[in-house]
């Protein structure tokens, strides 16, 4: 026990004194807290980087599903959703145009979860135990739970400091660590500081500043904006749910992230006309569109919220960047700066989440004794890149694929969007919970539904239009499968299979 302390107390030194250890991890939000605790859960000599040590204030990262949850959990860190107020999300209710669909997350029979199994194709829900549960919350107060692991943790050492740039070798491309700018809390100067590790990792999110120094691929497509309000005291038609409402120009989402606060994000698409200055700009778009779409018991607490702050919401970009395989030894850059997908189906975290799980497991001691064989690291990185795709491709490509059809900006996506409503009304939630909700690793799942719903639309279309017209229906039935194509196809074909 004597020993184990002196080595903890010589690395607890060196990461104080020298700023050196095993791993230098950019950034303490979800990604870089979850890895630098769990790399030092393993024995490894973890330095912590974050500008702003101060409780965020974000309004996205606040549902996580079922998926993440379960890996939270394998990575010891359980703990930080409970006692924050957090509320149990047990599924989602669609409102299309007045009617909706409650869809619980699903207890699939063989299904193996986070770590492999395959579910079956079809059918509809079927008890077979306790449902998954995810949870929702404020961003904020979880950030600062993970952080207080971290900050709790022997194997690891925080600094509160802004990163500027990453430091290379003399002789070859390899990242040494990184130079940041320190606040002297005596001047108030900031002064130039250096932290070192064998293998640097940057989660510095989304706005990351050093994507492109690691990846080729380094802007991300944007499409919209989230737009937040927090209602209080909010009367949701099916409490305990996340809400999806389908009625205005694009979707809107509502979520209780407290006891008493529900959180509402209202996408607006880029160049919306509904939200042109001409018709009062995003809080115009909000007054005389989406409130008119909501739940009729949503309605009084949206308009205070929207009637108590005169300023425009607060936003995010909802944006997509496939992942790419690096190849700069020393570094790797992950977390919403490697991948990003729109929030629409809340599956971010998740993804974060799990990745950590296989970062950990592919870099463990008995894999790789040490980190510094750039070699070692790369190999594992590149079964890294090839192993998330299982779960990760399904996230991505389900919530840009959604989000085209629940966004529905031609004819024939709001054909498919009224089949997706129509498939999901028939009873047919359980596989697209269970991918929602980040528990079926199993792309083809994905992509048989996915198409399923585009016969779905053109069934409705040609019971619509009427089976006379046989040339017309064949040729809307075309359009609707080429824009289903070119809805599913180019995402899946990037995510998958490069």
């Amino acid at each position: 026990m004597s020993e184990t302390l002196i080595v903890l107390d010589s690395l607890a030194e060196r990461r104080s004194k020298y700023h050196e250890a095993d791993v230098v991890v950019v950034g303490a939000g979800v990604f870089g807290c979850a890895i630098a605790y769990a790399l030092a859960g393993q024995g490894r000599s973890v330095i912590l980087l974050e500008r702003w040590m101060k409780e965020p204030n974000r309004i996205v990262g606040e549902l996580m599903q079922p998926g993440g949850v379960n890996s939270l959990r394998k990575l010891g860190l359980g703990h930080c959703i409970e006692d924050i107020d957090a509320v149990t999300c047990n599924g989602f209710n669609v409102f299309f145009y007045g009617e909706n669909v409650r869809m619980p997350y699903p207890q699939i029979q063989g299904l193996l979860g986070m770590d492999g199994g395959k579910a079956k194709k079809t059918g509809k829900d079927k008890e077979d135990g306790p449902r998954p549960q995810g949870k929702s919350f404020h961003h904020g107060r979880f950030i600062t739970q993970l952080r207080k692991s971290c900050l709790e943790h022997p194997n690891i050492s925080v600094f509160e400091t802004e990163v500027v740039s990453t430091i290379k070798g003399d002789h070859n491309p390899e990242i040494l660590g990184v130079e940041t700018r320190t606040t002297n809390a005596t001047t108030g100067e900031k002064e130039k500081d250096c932290f070192f590790g064998q293998l640097t990792v940057v989660a510095d999110g989304y706005a990351s500043r050093f994507r492109k120094q690691f990846i080729p691929e380094t802007v991300p497509v944007v499409r919209s904006k989230f737009y937040a309000l927090e209602l209080i005291d909010c009367q949701l038609p099916s409490p305990g749910f996340g809400h999806v409402i389908i009625g205005a120009s694009s979707p809107v989402l509502l979520y209780q992230i407290g006891s008493r606060e529900t959180r509402v994000l209202v996408d607006v698409p880029e160049k919306l006309p509904e939200a042109s200055p001409a018709n009062g700009g995003v809080r115009g778009y909000m007054k005389n569109v989406v409130l008119p779409a909501l739940p009729e018991s949503v309605r009084p607490s949206f308009k205070a919220a929207l009637e108590k702050d005169t300023k425009i919401p607060q936003s995010m970009p909802n944006s997509w960047l496939p992942p790419t395989r690096q190849s700069v030894p020393g570094a790797v850059v992950l977390g919403d700066a490697f991948n990003m997908r729109h929030p629409l189906t809340g599956g971010g975290m998740t993804v974060a989440l799990n990745d950590v799980v296989l970062l950990r497991d592919l870099l463990a001691p008995q894999n790789i004794p040490d980190l510094a064989d750039t070699l070692a690291v790369r190999r594992a990185m590149n079964d890294f890149h090839w192993q998330r795709k299982r779960l990760t491709a399904i996230i991505n490509v389900l919530a840009m694929a959604l989000y085209s059809l629940f966004s529905a900006r031609n004819e024939e996506l709001a054909k498919l969007q009224r089949g997706c409503f129509h498939y999901f009304k028939k009873g047919v939630t359980r596989d697209p919970m269970g991918m929602i909700g980040g528990l079926i690793p199993d792309p083809l799942v994905l992509a048989y539904h996915f198409f399923s719903v585009a016969f779905v639309a053109i069934w409705l279309d040609w019971r619509t239009t009427g089976l006379w017209k046989v040339p017309v229906l064949f040729w809307n039935a075309f359009w609707i499968l080429w824009t289903a194509s070119v809805v599913f196809l180019p995402v899946m074909y990037r995510e998958l299979l490069i």
